[in-house]
């Protein structure tokens, strides 16, 4: 949930908070489908390598602070990489233009 302007980013997040769920995050997956994420803890870049979807990636500070973003990062790329992230949430490609969420905004976890 956007706790900034109330929209809701995703209803189902995974997280992936050990050395080998962060290693294999998204790869080889067919889709992350609407309202799913996967939270992946610490960490404060990402990369697409053995994905086939881009994805949408908000990078969340300790108090889940959106301190930066990347829209629709296509497969093979490396993300930008965020000093002040703790923490990155990886969306379905659109999510965060549908959503309206700016860098700045807050995140609530439920």
């Amino acid at each position: 949930m956007n706790l900034t302007n109330g929209a809701e980013m995703a209803n189902y997040v995974s997280t992936a908070d050990t050395f080998l769920k962060r290693l294999k995050g998204l790869m080889f997956t067919e889709s992350l489908p609407a309202g799913h994420g996967l939270l992946i803890q610490p960490c404060q870049s990402i990369h697409t390598f053995f994905m086939n979807y881009s994805i949408d990636v908000l990078y969340l500070s300790e108090n889940l602070e959106i301190v930066g973003m990347d829209e629709a990062i296509k497969p093979s790329k490396v993300g930008k990489y965020q000093k002040r992230a703790c923490s990155v949430l990886e969306l379905p490609s659109g999510t965060i233009r549908e959503t309206g969420t700016k860098i700045g905004h807050y995140l609530l976890t439920i």
